[in-house]
């Protein structure tokens, strides 16, 4: 089983970010669209496990979640990553505080305490919108495009949902495995 820990967004910001999505897949990019439901803010990302692995990751959410209070969060426009010059992922930023960081800190070091090794990358909290194709490259009005997308408002993240991830020809299924909610 594949299995990450992510921010589900709130209804609001839900709308405000497939809303934007929706423009930006009118547009003839060569990238491949996330879902409006694959909306989220990934904290950890396990892979495929197996599945005698499951009961440890879950209780390293659980104490990862202990005594954390409900996040205040705002989508605050576009970008891409790895950089401009060779943009692979598209996505919306996203304005968090130290809660957060804290939050997927103690993912990490869980993650590694049960044989998961850490990202090995800075924690960039953001929505993934899509990947550009293998191969392809974006339009140069494209980078332009997505960093005048809007600042959304803020909103309120109240839970952290360990998902289950399978692939279909539809793309990426999510499942809950297990939802924590934040509140101390």
């Amino acid at each position: 089983m594949r299995l990450f820990v992510a921010v589900p967004l709130s209804s609001p910001a839900l709308e405000e970010a497939a809303g934007l999505l929706r423009a930006l897949r009118a547009r003839d990019w060569p990238v491949r669209w996330v879902r409006d439901e694959g909306l989220h803010i990934t904290l950890k990302f396990f892979g495929d496990v197996s599945p005698d692995r499951l009961e440890a990751i879950e209780e390293v959410v659980q104490f990862a979640t202990a005594g954390m209070s409900p996040l205040q969060l705002a989508l605050t426009g576009g970008g891409v990553f790895p950089s401009a010059a060779r943009p692979r992922v598209l996505r919306l930023e996203v304005q968090a505080g130290a809660e957060l960081e804290l939050l997927q800190d103690r993912l990490e070091r869980g993650g590694e305490q049960i044989g998961f090794p850490p990202e090995g990358r800075p924690f960039r909290p953001h929505v993934t919108l899509g990947r550009v194709r293998e191969g392809q490259r974006l339009p140069a009005e494209a980078l332009r495009q997505l960093e005048a997308l809007p600042a959304g408002g803020s909103f309120l993240a109240d839970q952290i949902v360990l998902f289950e991830s399978r692939q279909t020809s539809n793309g990426p299924s999510y499942s809950i495995r297990l939802a924590r909610p934040l509140a101390q």
